[in-house]
């Protein structure tokens, strides 16, 4: 185990490396330096001007010298500063990834014990009207993106919901949803506020979650050893819960830990459509603004939990599974 989760290390290292050197080469593109020297300047500076304000900034040294003094800066804690925050760009980062990490945290808590409930009772009884209607449920989540889904419960819970307010007289007032998750980031969350970004990213993953869940729980039931604890007379309660259960989720655990990766992509959006300033939004702007020192940091902290995430689910997939720990 201990040289499997080297190795995967060493892979992990290397990855950064290169994915941050794209990365890098391509913010540092001429036409991208040129429009910061401008926004920085004056738009109507000439090329000569360009070119003495870029040496000036340290731009117009080797590439390679530039990229290892910021992986250095970077693994030192030193990420830059943000042109348009006007601050250090690790308290940008901790500050926004603080607030997305609260928005997957929710997320995760309503996700994961739904789609391991609906996987679970469709693979039970495969075949049944039960595991058809909820199969029909899971796909459907999870054939509409996060925008379809965001604009359909804005329109139904914040906007709807409003234009019959005397007809719901009875339903309590702070329970109505706000389409805009803004005063979450900055007073505070609460269910009205944050409800509609946690649906959103919630009901699409938690589709695919299930759909993978109830086809290892139906292989699971099939398998010889439930055929002969059914045999010797236990009740179907206890083999699901002393038998299937346990080896049903090892599949489902690799596909969890995997929507990590998947989250910090759909934070991008729902976090955008809901003005929610987390870290999915800040990438918006610094993209938008060409915020080098920015985006770059945005871009090391994914690749490095996406990477995170990923060792930690063949670890987990390995511990739960003997066969492949036994390899």
């Amino acid at each position: 185990m201990f040289m499997f989760i080297l190795k995967r290390l060493g892979t992990m290292i290397l990855t950064i490396l290169v994915l941050t050197l794209i990365v890098f080469y391509m913010v540092n593109l001429p036409g991208n330096l040129e429009k910061i020297a401008k926004t920085e300047g004056n738009m109507r500076m000439t090329d000569e001007q360009v070119a003495a304000w870029l040496d000036k900034e340290g731009y117009n040294r080797p590439f390679f010298t530039r990229y290892g003094e910021w992986v250095v800066g970077t693994v030192q804690g030193d990420m830059g500063f943000s042109r348009t925050a006007r601050k250090p760009v690790s308290e940008v980062i901790g500050q926004r990834l603080g607030l997305t990490g609260l928005l997957m945290f929710w997320v995760m808590i309503v996700m994961v014990p739904g789609a391991l409930i609906i996987g679970v009772l469709a693979g039970m009884r495969e075949g049944s009207r039960l595991d058809r209607g909820l199969s029909v449920a899971s796909i459907t989540s999870t054939s509409a993106p996060e925008y379809v889904t965001g604009i359909i419960f804005t329109v139904v819970f914040a906007s709807l919901f409003r234009g019959f307010e005397k007809e719901l007289s009875w339903w309590p007032e702070g329970f109505y949803l706000n389409g805009s998750a803004a005063t979450a980031a900055s007073k505070g969350i609460t269910f009205y506020n944050f409800a509609l970004p946690v649906m959103t990213m919630a009901i699409y993953g938690m589709g695919y979650i299930a759909r993978m869940t109830r086809a290892s729980m139906a292989e699971v039931m099939t398998s010889q050893y439930i055929r002969t604890a059914r045999l010797k007379g236990l009740s179907f309660r206890t083999v699901v819960l002393k038998h299937a259960l346990r080896n049903a989720l090892i599949a489902p655990f690799t596909v969890i830990m995997l929507q990590f990766p998947w989250l910090l992509t759909g934070v991008v959006i729902v976090e955008t459509m809901f003005n929610y300033k987390g870290f999915g939004w800040s990438l918006v702007q610094a993209a938008g603004n060409n915020d080098i020192d920015l985006l770059l940091a945005i871009s090391w902290v994914a690749v490095i939990v996406v990477l995170l995430t990923q060792l930690i689910s063949d670890i987990g997939y390995a511990y739960l599974n003997p066969r492949i720990r036994v390899k």
